[in-house]
């Protein structure tokens, strides 16, 4: 790799950068940040609803070229690529081996694609995995070695990072917090095939389908007035005293505490780091949280670790797939 080349200025340009990209099922969001987790120009589109993974690389490719355009004319160049996306990821060859909301890229050779189009090196990654890195260089977790991030979203995702190393298991697939059974004789079905999982209890979509289930026994809520429930609707019911949302969220509290509990009792983190969209509700569901850890966790790692919410918003995956990307180099950080 060439220290230096020629911008679209026709000046030149020095590597600072990498291209960062989070790969989602409805967006491809994609950033250059610098060694200081600072982001130089970011851009945000649809995701193609391709059916070959081809279509797919022409999209990141086309991205790093509009934000290789833009910094060039700043000075910088870009010397890496890396990419994060919702679902389990073979690191070491950089392959995609199941991503359900981008379905054409099961089994995907992404990064040697990459690489093909771009001359340049790429890395691939799991975004909750990223956005551990991201909480733990430039957010929450920063001057900690061992934290758990934990993602409520449209499901539940996580993050180990033990001693200053990201922890991906055998198979790449450790840290899949939301799959942990906290209910599982008669608990809900999951997507995964077991029951009872943490997904079912403390994502957005289990927010809306147990105040769904529960509408019949608060007929007077004003949640029955929607058809088109959306866990943002259910919060701020609750902050306005709604007993059918205040229900739902403490019991999304309880079965939270109880998966964060187990965490505590196996790990033994510094650090739990919350974040996704759910994590806005925090106000409904802190106290039931915090009342199972007590409970059900061991007393000295229950007193020490932190439980707070995360500090990098969208932003946690890019800055963790930059961090990634950098350490690859061998560049300081």
């Amino acid at each position: 790799m060439s220290d230096s080349k020629s911008g679209v200025t026709g000046e030149r340009v020095q590597p600072g950068l990498v291209f960062a990209a989070d790969l989602g099922g409805t967006h491809l969001r994609a950033a250059t940040v610098d060694e200081k987790g600072k982001i130089h120009f970011r851009l945000k589109q649809s995701t193609p609803q391709a059916e070959k993974a081809d279509e797919i690389v022409r999209a990141l490719v086309l991205a790093v070229r509009a934000c290789e355009d833009q910094s060039a004319s700043a000075g910088y160049g870009i010397s890496a690529i890396s990419v994060v996306v919702p679902g389990t990821v073979n690191v070491e060859d950089g392959v995609i081996v199941k991503a359900p909301n981008v379905p054409c890229l099961d089994g995907f050779r992404l990064a040697a694609a990459l690489e093909g189009e771009l001359k340049r090196p790429a890395i691939l990654e799991n975004d909750a995995n990223a956005a551990a890195v991201g909480e733990m260089w430039q957010g929450a977790g920063r001057g900690l070695s061992t934290i758990v991030c934990v993602t409520l979203g449209t499901g539940v995702g996580g993050g180990i990072i033990l001693d200053g190393k990201l922890w991906r298991g055998v198979d790449g697939s450790a840290a899949e917090i939301g799959h942990m059974g906290v209910d599982p004789f008669g608990g809900v079905a999951c997507t995964c095939g077991s029951r009872g999982c943490l997904e079912v209890y403390a994502s957005a979509t289990a927010i809306v389908r147990m105040t769904r289930e529960a509408r019949p026994r608060y007929p007077s809520s004003e949640l029955h007035t929607s058809e088109h429930l959306t866990s943002e609707q259910i919060y701020h019911a609750g902050l306005d005293g709604d007993e059918l949302a205040l229900e739902v969220f403490r019991r999304m509290g309880v079965y939270l505490g109880i998966g964060l509990a187990n965490l505590i009792n196996i790990i033994n983190p510094s650090m739990i780091v919350i974040g996704g969209g759910v994590v806005n509700g925090w106000k409904l569901f802190e106290k039931h949280m915090l009342q199972q850890v007590a409970e059900r966790a061991f007393p000295l790692p229950a007193r020490r670790v932190k439980i707070v919410k995360a500090e990098c918003g969208d932003d946690a995956g890019l800055l963790g797939a930059a961090r990634l990307a950098f350490a690859v180099e061998g560049r300081s950080v």
